[in-house]
Protein backbone atom coordinates (compact mmCIF):
# COMPACT_ATOMS: atom_id res chain seq x y z
CA UNK A 1 0.00 0.00 0.00
CA UNK A 2 1.55 3.16 -0.59
CA UNK A 3 1.84 6.58 1.11
CA UNK A 4 -1.03 8.63 -0.78
CA UNK A 5 -3.34 5.06 0.05
CA UNK A 6 -2.75 4.95 3.31
CA UNK A 7 -3.39 8.96 3.91
CA UNK A 8 -6.62 8.54 1.76
CA UNK A 9 -8.02 5.57 4.05
CA UNK A 10 -6.95 8.08 6.98
CA UNK A 11 -8.81 10.91 5.16
CA UNK A 12 -12.30 8.87 4.55
CA UNK A 13 -11.96 7.57 8.14
CA UNK A 14 -11.78 11.07 9.95
CA UNK A 15 -14.99 11.63 7.56
CA UNK A 16 -16.88 9.11 8.74
CA UNK A 17 -16.67 10.07 11.95
CA UNK A 18 -17.41 13.96 11.80
CA UNK A 19 -20.54 12.32 10.19
CA UNK A 20 -21.81 10.54 12.52
CA UNK A 21 -20.65 13.09 15.56
CA UNK A 22 -22.79 15.83 13.28
CA UNK A 23 -25.83 13.33 13.81
CA UNK A 24 -25.83 12.94 16.69
CA UNK A 25 -25.93 16.18 17.21
CA UNK A 26 -28.35 17.02 15.12
CA UNK A 27 -30.90 14.35 16.77
CA UNK A 28 -31.44 16.10 19.89
CA UNK A 29 -34.71 16.89 20.13
CA UNK A 30 -36.48 18.54 23.57
CA UNK A 31 -40.00 18.84 24.26
CA UNK A 32 -42.04 19.57 26.62
CA UNK A 33 -41.29 19.17 30.46
CA UNK A 34 -38.95 16.04 29.61
CA UNK A 35 -35.06 15.41 27.41
CA UNK A 36 -35.46 12.64 24.97
CA UNK A 37 -32.24 11.80 22.52
CA UNK A 38 -33.55 10.70 19.30
CA UNK A 39 -30.43 8.70 17.07
CA UNK A 40 -31.59 8.21 13.64
CA UNK A 41 -35.27 9.17 14.27
CA UNK A 42 -35.20 6.27 16.78
CA UNK A 43 -35.82 6.72 20.66
CA UNK A 44 -32.57 5.45 22.48
CA UNK A 45 -32.16 6.92 25.21
CA UNK A 46 -35.09 8.61 27.57
CA UNK A 47 -32.91 11.18 30.13
CA UNK A 48 -36.25 11.53 32.21
CA UNK A 49 -35.34 14.75 33.26
CA UNK A 50 -38.14 17.08 34.63
CA UNK A 51 -37.73 20.21 34.39
CA UNK A 52 -40.45 21.47 36.82
CA UNK A 53 -38.23 19.96 39.32
CA UNK A 54 -35.44 22.91 39.28
CA UNK A 55 -38.38 25.95 39.75
CA UNK A 56 -37.37 26.14 42.92
CA UNK A 57 -33.79 26.95 42.57
CA UNK A 58 -34.38 29.99 40.27
CA UNK A 59 -32.08 33.03 41.21
CA UNK A 60 -32.80 36.05 43.72
CA UNK A 61 -35.91 37.87 42.95
CA UNK A 62 -38.02 34.56 41.36
CA UNK A 63 -40.90 32.64 42.47
CA UNK A 64 -41.78 29.38 42.48
CA UNK A 65 -44.59 29.45 38.83
CA UNK A 66 -47.93 29.28 41.03
CA UNK A 67 -47.34 30.89 44.08
CA UNK A 68 -50.85 30.67 45.50
CA UNK A 69 -53.79 32.68 46.26
CA UNK A 70 -53.93 36.03 47.82
CA UNK A 71 -56.42 37.23 50.10
CA UNK A 72 -57.07 39.61 52.11
CA UNK A 73 -59.31 40.98 55.23
CA UNK A 74 -59.22 44.90 55.26
CA UNK A 75 -60.93 46.63 58.69
CA UNK A 76 -61.31 50.66 58.57
CA UNK A 77 -63.23 51.93 61.73
CA UNK A 78 -64.63 55.87 62.24
CA UNK A 79 -67.78 55.34 63.36
CA UNK A 80 -68.22 54.22 67.78
CA UNK A 81 -71.76 53.19 69.20
CA UNK A 82 -70.56 54.41 72.57
CA UNK A 83 -70.43 58.04 73.07
CA UNK A 84 -67.74 57.56 75.78
CA UNK A 85 -65.56 56.71 72.76
CA UNK A 86 -64.20 59.16 70.60
CA UNK A 87 -64.88 58.90 67.05
CA UNK A 88 -62.30 59.04 63.86
CA UNK A 89 -62.20 60.64 60.70
CA UNK A 90 -59.72 58.49 58.61
CA UNK A 91 -59.23 54.84 59.11
CA UNK A 92 -61.90 54.28 56.87
CA UNK A 93 -60.51 56.37 54.19
CA UNK A 94 -56.98 54.30 54.62
CA UNK A 95 -58.63 51.13 54.50
CA UNK A 96 -60.18 51.94 50.91
CA UNK A 97 -56.89 53.81 49.86
CA UNK A 98 -55.00 50.30 50.74
CA UNK A 99 -57.53 47.99 49.07
CA UNK A 100 -57.31 50.09 45.88
CA UNK A 101 -53.54 49.98 46.12
CA UNK A 102 -53.10 46.42 46.60
CA UNK A 103 -56.13 45.31 44.39
CA UNK A 104 -55.54 47.38 41.33
CA UNK A 105 -51.26 46.85 41.35
CA UNK A 106 -50.62 43.29 42.87
CA UNK A 107 -51.72 40.02 42.83
CA UNK A 108 -55.02 40.54 45.35
CA UNK A 109 -58.17 39.31 42.83
CA UNK A 110 -61.05 41.69 44.89
CA UNK A 111 -63.41 38.79 45.12
CA UNK A 112 -60.98 37.39 47.49
CA UNK A 113 -60.38 40.02 49.25
CA UNK A 114 -62.64 41.97 52.14
CA UNK A 115 -63.41 45.38 52.93
CA UNK A 116 -65.19 46.35 56.40
CA UNK A 117 -66.71 49.12 57.00
CA UNK A 118 -67.40 50.42 60.61
CA UNK A 119 -66.76 46.64 61.39
CA UNK A 120 -68.22 45.35 64.52
CA UNK A 121 -67.10 42.16 67.33
CA UNK A 122 -69.38 39.56 65.34
CA UNK A 123 -68.39 41.09 61.73
CA UNK A 124 -64.23 40.59 61.86
CA UNK A 125 -64.92 37.55 63.70
CA UNK A 126 -67.42 36.45 60.94
CA UNK A 127 -64.88 37.02 58.33
CA UNK A 128 -61.81 35.65 60.27
CA UNK A 129 -63.73 32.57 60.44
CA UNK A 130 -64.64 32.85 56.57
CA UNK A 131 -60.98 33.13 55.66
CA UNK A 132 -59.72 29.90 58.08
CA UNK A 133 -62.01 28.27 56.06
CA UNK A 134 -60.74 29.00 52.54
CA UNK A 135 -57.12 29.86 52.86
CA UNK A 136 -55.30 26.69 52.09
CA UNK A 137 -51.24 26.11 52.55
CA UNK A 138 -50.09 27.37 49.51
CA UNK A 139 -51.94 30.58 49.93
CA UNK A 140 -50.87 34.36 51.19
CA UNK A 141 -53.37 36.65 53.92
CA UNK A 142 -53.13 39.88 54.85
CA UNK A 143 -55.12 41.48 57.58
CA UNK A 144 -55.21 45.48 57.46
CA UNK A 145 -56.55 47.19 60.61
CA UNK A 146 -57.09 51.19 61.22
CA UNK A 147 -58.93 51.95 64.27
CA UNK A 148 -59.03 51.89 67.97
CA UNK A 149 -56.38 50.36 70.04
CA UNK A 150 -56.45 49.88 73.78
CA UNK A 151 -53.23 48.25 75.94
CA UNK A 152 -54.56 47.06 79.19
CA UNK A 153 -51.37 47.82 81.28
CA UNK A 154 -52.67 45.86 84.38
CA UNK A 155 -53.70 42.54 82.67
CA UNK A 156 -50.59 43.00 79.74
CA UNK A 157 -53.24 42.52 76.96
CA UNK A 158 -54.06 44.72 73.81
CA UNK A 159 -57.53 44.94 72.18
CA UNK A 160 -58.56 46.27 68.89
CA UNK A 161 -61.77 48.06 69.63
CA UNK A 162 -65.03 46.97 67.05
CA UNK A 163 -67.54 49.70 66.40
CA UNK A 164 -69.66 48.11 69.03
CA UNK A 165 -67.34 48.24 71.80
CA UNK A 166 -68.06 49.96 74.91
CA UNK A 167 -65.67 51.67 77.17
CA UNK A 168 -66.87 49.80 80.31
CA UNK A 169 -67.08 46.78 79.13
CA UNK A 170 -64.35 44.67 77.34
CA UNK A 171 -67.10 42.17 75.81
CA UNK A 172 -66.70 43.57 72.51
CA UNK A 173 -63.30 43.86 72.99
CA UNK A 174 -61.28 42.24 70.42
CA UNK A 175 -58.30 40.33 72.11
CA UNK A 176 -54.62 40.25 70.72
CA UNK A 177 -54.78 36.83 71.76
CA UNK A 178 -57.73 35.68 69.91
CA UNK A 179 -55.53 37.48 67.19
CA UNK A 180 -52.92 35.04 67.59
CA UNK A 181 -55.35 32.22 67.78
CA UNK A 182 -56.56 33.09 64.49
CA UNK A 183 -53.23 33.54 62.61
CA UNK A 184 -52.75 30.09 64.14
CA UNK A 185 -55.99 28.27 62.64
CA UNK A 186 -55.71 30.16 59.49
CA UNK A 187 -52.67 27.93 57.63
CA UNK A 188 -51.41 29.94 55.26
CA UNK A 189 -47.69 29.77 54.08
CA UNK A 190 -47.37 33.42 54.08
CA UNK A 191 -49.42 35.94 57.00
CA UNK A 192 -48.69 39.71 57.38
CA UNK A 193 -50.57 41.65 59.51
CA UNK A 194 -50.17 45.85 58.95
CA UNK A 195 -51.97 47.56 62.23
CA UNK A 196 -52.19 51.33 61.82
CA UNK A 197 -53.75 51.76 65.60
CA UNK A 198 -52.62 53.33 68.84
CA UNK A 199 -51.08 50.56 70.78
CA UNK A 200 -50.33 48.48 67.62
CA UNK A 201 -47.32 47.56 68.76
CA UNK A 202 -48.69 45.55 71.48
CA UNK A 203 -48.94 42.73 69.12
CA UNK A 204 -45.05 41.99 69.56
CA UNK A 205 -45.38 41.76 73.47
CA UNK A 206 -44.35 38.51 73.76
CA UNK A 207 -41.24 38.84 72.68
CA UNK A 208 -39.90 41.44 70.16
CA UNK A 209 -38.05 40.45 66.75
CA UNK A 210 -36.50 42.48 63.71
CA UNK A 211 -36.34 40.71 60.41
CA UNK A 212 -32.71 40.01 59.39
CA UNK A 213 -33.63 40.44 55.58
CA UNK A 214 -32.62 38.43 52.41
CA UNK A 215 -32.31 39.92 48.95
CA UNK A 216 -33.19 36.02 47.82
CA UNK A 217 -36.76 36.45 47.64
CA UNK A 218 -37.32 32.87 46.39
CA UNK A 219 -35.48 31.86 49.71
CA UNK A 220 -37.93 34.02 51.73
CA UNK A 221 -41.44 32.91 50.02
CA UNK A 222 -40.17 29.68 50.92
CA UNK A 223 -40.19 29.05 54.32
CA UNK A 224 -43.81 30.33 55.96
CA UNK A 225 -43.68 33.31 57.72
CA UNK A 226 -46.18 35.59 60.39
CA UNK A 227 -45.14 39.00 60.02
CA UNK A 228 -46.69 42.20 61.23
CA UNK A 229 -46.44 45.92 60.76
CA UNK A 230 -47.49 48.61 62.72
CA UNK A 231 -47.86 51.92 62.77
CA UNK A 232 -46.22 52.25 66.53
CA UNK A 233 -45.24 50.70 69.47
CA UNK A 234 -46.66 51.15 72.71
CA UNK A 235 -48.17 54.80 72.22
CA UNK A 236 -50.65 56.79 70.80
CA UNK A 237 -51.07 57.26 67.34
CA UNK A 238 -52.53 60.54 65.40
CA UNK A 239 -56.02 60.30 63.17
CA UNK A 240 -53.96 61.32 60.09
CA UNK A 241 -52.00 58.74 60.09
CA UNK A 242 -48.41 59.09 58.13
CA UNK A 243 -47.38 55.67 58.60
CA UNK A 244 -50.53 54.50 56.30
CA UNK A 245 -49.68 57.62 53.54
CA UNK A 246 -46.46 56.53 53.26
CA UNK A 247 -46.84 52.70 52.83
CA UNK A 248 -49.25 53.24 49.75
CA UNK A 249 -47.03 55.38 48.30
CA UNK A 250 -44.39 53.03 48.22
CA UNK A 251 -46.60 50.28 47.41
CA UNK A 252 -47.79 52.68 44.37
CA UNK A 253 -44.35 53.80 43.16
CA UNK A 254 -43.03 50.18 43.51
CA UNK A 255 -41.78 48.99 40.01
CA UNK A 256 -40.31 45.86 41.49
CA UNK A 257 -41.82 42.41 40.22
CA UNK A 258 -41.45 41.27 44.00
CA UNK A 259 -41.35 42.77 46.88
CA UNK A 260 -41.29 41.44 50.40
CA UNK A 261 -42.77 42.86 53.18
CA UNK A 262 -39.26 43.36 54.78
CA UNK A 263 -38.35 45.65 51.93
CA UNK A 264 -41.85 47.81 52.21
CA UNK A 265 -41.42 48.46 55.54
CA UNK A 266 -37.52 49.66 54.99
CA UNK A 267 -38.63 51.63 52.39
CA UNK A 268 -40.77 53.94 54.17
CA UNK A 269 -40.19 53.47 58.17
CA UNK A 270 -37.82 56.50 58.23
CA UNK A 271 -40.27 58.75 56.00
CA UNK A 272 -42.63 57.93 59.21
CA UNK A 273 -40.55 58.80 61.76
CA UNK A 274 -39.51 61.73 60.24
CA UNK A 275 -43.19 63.33 59.45
CA UNK A 276 -44.76 62.34 62.87
CA UNK A 277 -44.18 60.99 66.77
CA UNK A 278 -44.66 57.41 66.00
CA UNK A 279 -42.13 55.03 65.38
CA UNK A 280 -43.36 52.21 62.97
CA UNK A 281 -42.18 48.22 64.02
CA UNK A 282 -41.67 45.72 61.57
CA UNK A 283 -40.99 42.28 63.22
CA UNK A 284 -42.36 38.38 63.62
CA UNK A 285 -44.84 37.65 65.84
CA UNK A 286 -44.12 34.77 67.80
CA UNK A 287 -45.60 31.24 68.36
CA UNK A 288 -48.19 31.39 65.51
CA UNK A 289 -45.57 29.70 62.64
CA UNK A 290 -43.34 31.44 61.52
CA UNK A 291 -40.19 30.04 60.08
CA UNK A 292 -37.95 32.74 58.88
CA UNK A 293 -40.27 33.45 55.81
CA UNK A 294 -41.80 36.35 54.68
CA UNK A 295 -45.05 38.05 52.48
CA UNK A 296 -44.31 38.49 49.02
CA UNK A 297 -46.55 41.31 47.03
CA UNK A 298 -46.36 40.41 43.41
CA UNK A 299 -47.10 43.33 40.85
CA UNK A 300 -49.68 42.31 38.35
Amino acid sequence: MTFNDKMMKTRILFLTLFIIQSTLSMSQIVSGEKIKVYINNRPKINLDIDENRYSSQQGPGLLPETPGRYYALIIGINDYDDPQITDLDKPVRDAELFYSAITSKYSFDPQNVRLLRDATMAQIVEALDYFADIVKATDNFLIFYAGHGIWDAKAEIGFWLPSDANKDSKLAWFRNSTLRDYLKEIKSKHTLLISDACFAGSIFKTRGALMDASNAINKLYDLPSRKAMTSGIMTEVPDESAFLRFMVKRLIENNEKYLSSGQLFSSFEIAVSNNSNSVPKFGVIQDVGDEGGDFIFILR
